[in-house]
């Protein structure tokens, strides 16, 4: 391990224990709350599950939509409890922490001492005021221990201009989640669309879901839009019903930012002051653990779950630490002008912790991440080729060498890509070598749609028939809003792709689109 992770952790531990989970309250904090409206408007959440516990969530906001949420420049004590039962009778851990203002009156706590594997309820209340609603989540199994089965969701992109967010309602409802991978781009960091997609409300009339403000610079505009995301009921269900595995992409901070890049070609120093506020307004609404706390500007979002012996998620961060994008074409300004062995995508400490991590021995690799590792180029009906975009992996073919080499180096057949980022389902694998794309393959990968950011969609369209012309290693491309579910077992990989035919009306009907299986003696599908 590297030691300044290791010491990086250790500090974290230490503010953690005083900014997060309690402390001396001082001068500063409300002693009796009375609130404008109901305190805990954005709902709970809990995260990365562990075997003896997980992260619970809540922030309090009780106008969410005002400035700092309708609260007060003071901290707030919260209790929370955590059962056995949904109707809390058997309460095994409860506790109390503090709502900063400094963090938006978010609250982290990491819940410990729970069994493995079995679903537990929480819930935050006000000492003597207003409670929470009620979350669940599944803590992970035993180091030891071999599941007979995992069950895990993957999802992501959810512009909330382009539509409802109908398939998490609908992935909400799914029975035995263990957890929901959420992929990224969280948030959108854009103003209000002059001119938004048709959206009805339930009686047909048009309904208002642009955003509200401009374009999100200061910690108070990342804060504004993640409440207003999180006033949606249907996230909020999701969150509610399972835990959530959460990375970022770039639209939590801006279009296509890489590393001390943003696309407009802003002096790095000033970037940093925007990445800065994104990650911390992140870190705020997400539930992630102390190791997450953002410090110097930054927010160490790398890390890995184990489930027992059947399963390590290994998560990804592809934008903190990479190279700039490749230049695509001749005067393109604010770009990698030439490609070369060094070009990174994860930067070489995480491309150390993850060939490590990759020696574990479990029955499963799931490399959970944001972009296209797999070769996705497009040919047209025309004849016209169009390679794979270059804020993907297809930009980086150097990285995507390495890592194929470390999955190769490990000698192993069983790990599975979960991707997000293109508004697309494409499920197919990543070949040993690019220009072979046919040939034998390193890993197979499920990328999931999203869940509004395209609107509507379609099943079938003139980019998504490009791709499969020009991808021999893609087995299915298709443009509609979903998710993807993955059922595991210790000797088959299955996925199901899931599709809504409609996020612009409500009460969007969900289908299963196809099912597929991977073995984990080798990379591949098999179409069920």
């Amino acid at each position: 391990m590297d030691h300044r992770f290791a010491d990086r952790r250790a500090v974290l531990a230490a503010a953690g224990g005083m900014l997060l989970l309690g402390g001396p309250m001082g001068d500063r904090a409300w002693a009796a709350p009375v609130f404008p409206d109901h305190p805990f408007a954005l709902g709970v959440a809990a995260g990365d599950p562990w075997p003896d516990g997980f992260v619970i969530w809540t922030r309090l906001a009780p106008r969410p939509l005002e400035p700092h949420g309708g609260m007060p420049a003071l901290a707030v004590v919260v209790r929370w409890e955590v059962a056995e039962d949904p109707r809390f009778a058997r309460i095994v851990r409860s506790g109390e922490a503090l709502a900063r203002p400094e963090l938006a009156h978010s609250v982290h706590v990491e819940v410990s001492g729970l069994r493995p594997q079995r679903p537990y309820w929480y819930r935050f209340r006000i000492p003597g005021g207003e409670v929470s609603s009620a979350g669940t989540a599944r803590t992970a199994p035993g180091a030891a221990e071999t599941p007979a089965r995992l069950r895990l969701a993957s999802a992501g992109c959810q512009h909330f201009q382009a539509g409802h967010y109908t398939a998490w309602r609908h992935l909400s409802l799914e029975s035995d989640l263990d957890a929901i991978f959420h992929y990224g781009d969280y948030i959108y960091e854009g103003g209000a669309l002059a001119q938004p997609p048709t959206i009805e409300d339930a009686a047909g009339r048009p309904l208002d879901r642009r955003h509200i403000g401009g374009e999100t610079y200061s910690l108070d505009d990342y804060r504004l839009r993640y409440a207003q995301y999180k006033t949606d009921p249907d996230l909020q269900a999701a969150h509610a019903a399972a835990a959530f595995i959460t990375s970022f992409d770039d639209h939590e901070v801006d279009n296509n930012w890489a590393s001390d890049f943003d696309q407009d070609g802003t002096p790095p120093a000033v970037f940093h002051l925007r990445r800065a506020a994104a990650l911390q307004a992140w870190y705020e609404h997400m539930p992630v653990r102390r190791a997450q706390f953002p410090v110097g500007g930054g927010v160490r979002m790398f890390r890995r779950l184990d489930y027992g012996r059947m399963l390590r998620m290994h998560v990804l961060d592809t934008r903190t630490y990479r190279s700039d994008q490749l230049c695509e074409h001749p005067g393109q300004a604010n770009c990698r002008g030439e490609d070369g062995p060094q070009a990174t995508m994860l930067g070489p400490v995480q491309e150390a912790w993850l060939g490590e991590g990759l020696k574990s021995g479990a029955r499963w690799n799931l490399i959970a991440q944001q972009v296209f590792v797999m070769p996705a180029n497009r040919r047209f009906a025309d004849g016209r080729f169009q390679p794979g975009g270059g804020d993907t992996w297809n930009g980086y073919p150097a990285a995507r060498r390495r890592l194929v080499q470390a999955i190769s180096a490990a000698n192993l057949r069983n790990v599975v890509i979960a991707t997000g980022d293109a508004h697309i389902h494409a499920v197919g694998v990543v070949p040993l070598r690019d220009d072979e794309p046919d040939g034998p393959a390193a890993a197979t990968e499920f990328l999931a749609t999203s869940i509004s950011s395209g609107g509507d969609g379609a099943p079938e369209t003139e980019g998504t028939r490009a791709m499969l012309a020009g991808s021999p290693n893609i087995r299915l491309v298709n443009a509609q809003r979903g998710y993807q579910l993955f059922d595991v077992a210790a000797d088959e990989w299955r996925t199901d792709v899931k599709v809504v035919d409609t996020i612009q009306r409500p009460g969007g009907a969900l289908t299963t689109l196809a099912r597929f299986a991977v073995s984990p003696e080798r990379p591949g599908l098999d179409r069920r």
